[in-house]
């Protein structure tokens, strides 16, 4: 408890430096903005990994603070994939706003199982 509020701010610090690395660029395909997603699907795919590996091995519940709360927390940006997504349906791009949607939360949610399910292959189901 005592050096929670640390390893809170080491983690955050760390995600959100490569979240400014990352979505600087201001990367697109076509018109779909991918910089948000990019974090999103490695945040999700960390924030899997380090949940199931903090359970299955026991591990201390600081790591669940370091890497899930702190480093994920400030690394995955809902904030900007939601004002990414209204832009794009403010300037008509209807289609693109829902390949925004449908990327930014399946390939989140499939990074997640895919994280949960290679901790699971390496140490062993739960």
């Amino acid at each position: 408890m005592k050096y929670d509020l640390v390893y809170l701010a080491v983690g955050a610090l760390l995600g959100a430096y490569l979240r400014y690395k990352v979505t600087g660029g201001n990367l697109f395909l076509g018109t779909l903005p991918v910089s948000v997603l990019i974090v999103n699907i490695i945040g999700s795919f960390v924030l899997g990994v380090s949940s199931t590996a903090v359970t299955q091995l026991g591990l201390d519940e600081r790591y669940t603070i370091l890497i899930g709360i702190g480093f994920c927390g400030s690394l995955t940006t809902m904030s900007s994939f939601a004002y990414e997504t209204v832009n794009l349906v403010s300037v008509g791009e209807l289609a693109t706003a829902g390949a925004d949607i449908v990327l930014n939360v399946g390939a989140s949610l499939g990074a997640i199982i895919i994280g949960r399910a290679l901790v699971a292959l390496l140490v062993g189901p739960g």
